[in-house]
């Protein structure tokens, strides 16, 4: 018997915040803080909440730095959660197919 594809689903990706948070990063190299908070719309201490978990799972790097006198922190996918996003994503696609491989 063939695993159903929900056991390919990431535990760490699939809370629909996270998961909003990762699809925002997805499609870019790098967003600030609050362009990611803008774009999941979600208050700064939920986001920052969410991106240790993201951070401390290895999917998401935090970069800290200033613009001018205004600190400034820059959020990333990793190479590591990229592909788990991928294939997050892959199960998903399976599951909504009917697939059971």
């Amino acid at each position: 018997m063939t695993e159903h594809p929900r056991h390919r689903l990431d535990a760490v990706i699939h809370a629909p915040v996270r998961f909003s948070i990762v699809a925002a990063l997805a499609t870019v190299d790098e967003a600030d803080f609050a362009t990611v908070r803008d774009a999941v719309e979600i208050t700064d201490s939920a986001l920052s909440k969410q991106i240790s978990t993201l951070e401390d799972s290895g999917y998401v790097a935090v970069r800290k730095g200033a613009v001018g006198r205004r600190p400034r922190t820059w959020l990333r996918l990793t190479r590591t959660g990229r592909d788990a996003f991928e294939r997050h994503l892959d199960a998903l696609r399976r599951i909504a197919e009917g697939a059971s491989s």
